[in-house]
């Protein structure tokens, strides 16, 4: 999901191969829509059904967000309204309903006006972060506490850099580090390679103008 204000394939080549779909973008700039995403609930169900282009129903979705299912189906169809999921086949005799993403990628733009909405989503996302950090520290802990000593490479990565770009530049880099991202991505959701393990990532760019010299008096 890109918030302009959200999967790995391990490989021996130097890229791995991109996924083979067409790509379409949702791209969300209704204030009110804006509004409506901010619940921590829609975050991960948009997270959650773009990341990994595979159908859920309600009751795997409200799994992973500890809510009810028909919480859960009560906040999908929230997210039918403003075009984010829809429907997808079911198989079979299957008696729940199925939800997928409308797109490819996700994007919420608020075209210059007031991001109130938008930056309740940023502060959602870094919430459920946070969480995730947390909940791999917590497991982590656990397996050292079981006698499992076993480092392998570094699994959480942080990095911040400042950066002076032209506008021109930072379209350019944003472009780039998404088309880098794609290169990685699954190229069969269905199917996992061996060793993989599903890791989140989380990409940001914004203005700092904290370091500028005040204005001559």
């Amino acid at each position: 999901m890109n918030a302009e204000i959200p999967k790995a394939e391990l490989s021996a080549a130097p890229a791995a191969k991109r996924r083979q779909r067409p790509e379409k973008k949702v791209e969300i700039t209704d204030p009110k829509a804006i509004r409506a995403l901010a619940h921590a609930a829609r975050l991960e169900v948009i997270s959650e059904l773009y990341s990994t282009q595979v159908s859920r129903t309600a009751t795997e979705l409200a799994a992973q967000t500890g809510l009810t299912p028909s919480a859960m189906s009560y906040h999908l169809r929230a997210l039918q309204k403003w075009g984010i999921v829809v429907p997808a086949a079911t198989a079979g005799d299957a008696r729940e309903r199925r939800w997928k993403a409308a797109g490819t990628d996700f994007t919420i733009h608020s075209l210059g006006g007031v991001a109130s909405g938008e930056l309740a989503v940023v502060d959602l996302e870094l919430d459920a972060y946070r969480r995730r950090v947390l909940a791999y520290a917590k497991a982590r802990n656990e397996r050292r506490e079981a006698g499992d000593t076993a480092e392998g490479p570094s699994a959480v990565v942080l990095a911040s850099n400042l950066l002076y770009l032209t506008p021109a530049q930072r379209a350019e880099l944003n472009e780039r580090l998404f088309d880098l991202l794609k290169d990685y991505e699954l190229e069969d959701p269905d199917r996992v390679p061996e060793g993989a393990e599903r890791m989140a990532t989380m990409w940001s760019m914004i203005p700092d103008d904290r370091g500028k010299a005040a204005p001559a008096s």
